[in-house]
């Protein structure tokens, strides 16, 4: 199985217990609002996946590096509507062009958002258009790459008078980092779960 593959399959697998779990928000607790990001994986015989650069005049994550997404609205049927939404909307990337694998492990931002993982596997190379308002770049990186844990570093930066834990994986000048990062890291140890469980 490749390594695409075997991201795929370890969808049907539990929850394995070593998971990030994601942040307190910074304005409490609760209530937490609904987001979904797609995961957008090339098909490839060395498969990417697909990265924007937000704007850096935007409220939140300001020019950060993120999966295509977004708050999930009232007229989104599901996690999976509104983050292929979003990706058409931010990237141009038509839905009908991904074929859907399925949702993982959501992940709690320190903005306050339940942000749910969508992955889909889509063609290379598409002619893809930044949302002139909402996305300064797009980019590919490796999937295998993004996946090492030997990539996945373990920082912490003072934030609001204490410590905060985050990971960071820099690739070609890139820093990916706090819940695009964790979400990667949450991929590959469930990647790392269900392989173990099939051994």
């Amino acid at each position: 199985m490749t390594l695409a593959d075997r991201l795929r399959a370890s969808l049907a697998v539990p929850a394995p217990p070593e998971l990030l779990p994601g942040d307190i928000a910074e304005d409490g607790p609760e209530p937490l609002r609904e987001a979904a990001v797609l995961v957008a994986i090339t098909r490839r015989a060395e498969p990417g996946v697909l990265l924007t650069v937000r704007r850096e005049h935007l409220r939140t994550h300001a020019g950060q590096v993120a999966f295509p997404g977004g708050r999930i609205d009232p007229e989104d049927a599901s996690p999976v509507a509104a983050a292929l939404r979003e990706a058409d909307e931010e990237i141009g990337l038509p839905p009908h062009l991904v074929e859907l694998w399925g949702t993982a492990d959501p992940y709690r931002t320190i903005t306050g958002y339940r942000v749910t993982p969508v992955l889909g596997a889509v063609p290379p190379d598409l002619p893809l258009a930044p949302h002139e308002g909402e996305v300064a770049d797009w980019f590919e990186a490796p999937l295998a790459f993004l996946l090492d844990p030997a990539n996945q570093r373990a920082v912490e930066v003072e934030y609001r008078g204490r410590m905060r834990p985050y990971f960071q994986i820099d690739w070609q000048g890139r820093r990916i980092w706090g819940a695009t990062a964790a979400m990667l890291v949450n991929l590959t140890r469930r990647l790392q779960a269900s392989e173990a469980a099939w051994t």
